[in-house]
């Protein structure tokens, strides 16, 4: 068995995945990397398999038709044979001495009685022409250098959350928590992380900079305009969260008052306020339309969790009506992504 399985979503990645898969290979024959081409119409099944061939034992290349971003992470964790697993998307890499450190944790907690069920690292917002890079951390929030459960967490403060980029979960967690993402259907890692987290009951932060998240480029899906010609997508994510979060907390999976409930509640209102908040910004009917059935769709589904979300200070500033309610939104967006680094 592999000590770290890294899948690398590829679709169209000619210009870019070699970057990355040659920041990851440096781990060497613990690891394993797994080039998912997701239908690619470029030379990237042809780069994977030439990667492979490079990499014996470390590279393995895996062709399927186009199933989206989701659809190539079910494959990576259907395929993984890594005690734990991690996804790369194909843009980005990741810093070899934070990746020793984390290699180093992880195979010292392999044979040990009580695993690691999520590991947490930083990642950096590798923004294309800027040259102060923003740090995703939380030492803060989080023990340093130990393992721990979610009652010892802080609280996350606004606009502090776990990402994609910061996780390593153990890969038989993944498989026995049921995890699936959506097919087709862009925004599914905000799935990904959200989803497992009832089930993770030992968590070890290691304080170094892994990750780096490359932003920039016009086509990317993270792309302002991009994610507002995608706001349906977007919109199908955030139910989807609402739903799990809802239903988890009413059959006891996530306990009301703990610290779990605190961060889950907290990154299930940062999603809903960044799909409110494009829709507004948009300032297109059809995408307003969407917003006003997604929060349509959380009264129904739970009113009491929907009156919560809508009662708070990102709620009702989302509502604020008119011409004024959409001036305060896109002052405060502005702001929001000059302090954090997005889009």
């Amino acid at each position: 068995m592999k000590l770290l399985t890294i899948a690398v979503p590829c679709y169209n990645s000619q210009d870019y995945m070699e970057n990355c898969i040659s920041s990851l290979v440096v781990g060497g024959d613990e690891v394993e990397v797994l080039v998912v081409d997701d239908g690619s119409a470029d030379r990237t099944a042809e780069i994977a398999d030439q990667l492979e061939a490079e990499y014996p034992g470390i590279v393995r290349a895996i062709h399927q038709p186009n199933k989206g971003h989701g659809g190539a992470v079910n494959t990576g964790i259907e395929n993984a044979s890594g005690l734990y697993f991690k996804v790369v998307d194909s843009d980005d890499k990741v810093k070899a001495s934070a990746f020793k450190s984390i290699l180093d944790k992880l195979r010292e907690n392999q044979d040990a009685e009580e695993k690691i069920d999520l590991l947490i690292s930083n990642f950096v917002y590798d923004k294309e022409g800027q040259a102060r890079k923003k740090v995703m951390e939380y030492r803060k929030v989080l023990p340093v250098g130990r393992m721990f459960s979610w009652d010892e967490a802080k609280r996350f403060r606004k606009g502090q959350y776990i990402l994609m980029h910061s996780v390593i979960y153990r890969t038989e967690l993944l498989r026995q928590c049921g995890l699936r993402l959506p097919e087709h259907c862009f925004y599914v890692d905000n799935i990904y992380v959200f989803n497992p987290m009832p089930s993770v009951k030992n968590i070890y932060y290691l304080d170094v900079n892994f990750y780096y998240y490359f932003i920039g480029r016009d086509d990317q899906s993270v792309n302002e305009e991009v994610m507002i010609g995608r706001l349906d997508q977007q919109a199908r994510v955030n139910r989807i969260m609402f739903d799990y979060f809802s239903d988890g907390v009413s059959e006891g999976l996530i306990e009301k008052k703990s610290q779990l409930y605190k961060y889950m509640y907290n990154y299930l209102e940062i999603i809903t306020t960044i799909t409110s908040v494009l829709a507004i910004i948009s300032d297109d009917p059809e995408k307003i339309a969407i917003k006003d059935e997604l929060w349509d769709y959380l009264s129904e589904k739970d009113h009491d969790l929907y009156l919560k979300l809508r009662r708070g200070v990102f709620g009702t500033v989302v509502h604020l009506p008119g011409r004024v309610g959409k001036k305060v939104v896109s002052a405060g967006y502005g702001i929001a992504r000059n302090i954090f680094g997005f889009n």
